[in-house]
């Protein structure tokens, strides 16, 4: 998710008293129901994907969240983050720096630098559990 994208819906999880996972919670992450919007006309490659967002934990160390795309093709500005595959099948290619392509698979463990252009190809719906710097 662009920091675009995820700073407009900070500003509405903050709006709604999302700040802080209270100490202890338990949150089932592959579970938790979320709400899709489609993806910006400028950012659709191909299909017609949609994404969903919850925040779990928002401070001034960063934020930790739920991220979900449907299938299809999206093109994003990445943060600086690292983040924990839940469920799903997708290739990121990095188009700027320019970098080998990954295959995503629950389980997978990556780090993006803010900045970064990536295309996100999404063949099962991709859902994963970020920590944004």
């Amino acid at each position: 998710m662009s920091a675009e994208q995820r700073g407009t819906e900070q500003q509405g999880a903050e709006q709604q008293g999302a700040e802080r996972l209270a100490p202890g919670a338990l949150v089932d992450g592959p579970a938790v129901a979320l709400e899709h919007e489609p993806v910006p006309a400028e950012q659709s490659v191909a299909g017609e994907p949609t994404t969903a967002y919850l925040p779990l934990d928002i401070s001034a160390a960063g934020e930790i969240g739920i991220w979900e795309m449907s299938r299809g093709t999206m093109r994003d500005t990445e943060v600086d983050e690292v983040f924990v595959v839940l469920a799903g099948d997708a290739t990121v290619e990095f188009v700027e720096p320019a970098r080998e392509a990954i295959v995503l698979a629950p389980g997978s463990v990556v780090r993006l630098e803010a900045g970064m252009q990536t295309i996100w190809t999404v063949r099962e719906p991709l859902r994963k559990v970020f920590i944004e710097r």
